[in-house]
C-alpha cells in the first residue's frame, strides 16, 4: 500500500486585486509518495510558488485541504502549525535566506535548536550535515564569505537537517550558474535517496525536472 506524505485535494486560490476576483489555483489534486520526486513545471505566473506556500502551510487556500504526514496542516493554529512544519517539512527558496549575521554552522544548527535539541546535538548533527554537501571546512564563514553556490549547498543542507518527511523546493538552482547549479542538484538527490525523504521541486531548469520520478505542469491554475 503506497504512503503519502503530501496530499493535496481540490485546492483553490483567489486573490482580490482592486475589486477584481483573481482564480491563480482551481481543484488542484497532488498525492506524493514517501521518497518520491517531483518536479512541477509551467510558465511564470501560472501559480507554482502559491501551491508551494500551500503545501507548506505558508499561505491559506481559499478553498480545499493539503495534508502533510497525515495532518490537515490548514487545521491547525500558527503555532502548531510551525510546530508540525519544523517535524516534517524541509524549504529550499531560489535566494538561499541564510542570516547573514550567523555562520553556516549556526544557520544550519537553527531548525535542530527549534525543535528543542540540546546545542551540542544541533551542532553535532549540523556539522555532519555540512560535510556531506561538501561545506566541512567551512562551518564558521558567514553567508557574506561563501560562494553563491556554497550558500545554497548551505540552505540545502538546512533543509534536509532535521530530515523531514518532505523539501519543497521553489526554483532551487534559479541563481546558479550551470555548474554550480549541477552541484547543488546532485546534493539535492543524493541526501533524498540518502534520507528518503520526498521532493517537490518547481522548476524552470529541465535538467533537474528530468532527474525526477515525475513530471507535472501547471497550466492556467490546473495541474496536469
Amino acid at each position: 500500500m503506497t504512503q503519502w506524505v503530501v496530499q493535496a485535494h481540490k485546492l483553490c486560490k483567489n486573490f482580490t486585486d482592486a475589486r477584481l476576483q483573481v482564480e491563480v489555483l482551481c481543484d488542484v489534486n497532488l498525492q506524493i509518495a514517501v521518497g518520491e520526486r517531483v518536479a512541477i513545471v509551467g510558465s511564470s505566473g501560472s501559480g507554482k510558488s502559491t501551491l508551494l506556500h500551500l503545501l507548506g502551510g505558508l499561505d491559506d487556500p481559499t478553498s480545499g485541504a493539503v495534508d502533510i504526514a497525515g495532518q490537515d496542516i490548514h487545521a491547525l493554529k500558527p503555532a502548531q502549525r510551525g510546530q508540525w512544519r519544523n517535524k516534517t517539512l524541509g524549504f529550499i527558496y531560489q535566494f538561499h535566506h541564510l542570516l547573514a549575521e550567523f555562520t553556516a554552522l549556526e544557520n544550519v544548527c537553527m531548525p535542530l535548536l527549534i525543535r528543542g535539541l540540546s546545542v551540542a546535538e544541533a551542532q553535532h548533527k549540523a556539522r555532519d550535515m555540512l560535510t556531506r554537501v561538501g561545506l566541512g571546512q567551512r562551518l564558521q564563514h558567514k553567508p557574506g564569505e561563501l560562494s553563491g553556490g556554497e550558500r545554497q549547498r548551505a540552505a540545502v543542507a538546512r533543509a534536509l537537517v532535521t530530515e523531514p518527511q518532505c523539501v519543497l523546493a521553489d526554483e532551487p538552482t534559479g541563481n546558479l550558474d550551470q555548474k554550480n547549479a549541477l552541484h547543488v542538484y546532485e546534493t539535492m538527490l543524493e541526501l533524498n535517496a540518502a534520507v528518503n525523504t520526498s521532493l517537490v521541486v518547481v522548476t524552470h531548469d529541465e535538467n533537474l525536472a528530468a532527474r525526477m520520478d515525475r513530471v507535472l505542469h501547471l497550466n492556467a491554475g490546473t495541474l496536469q
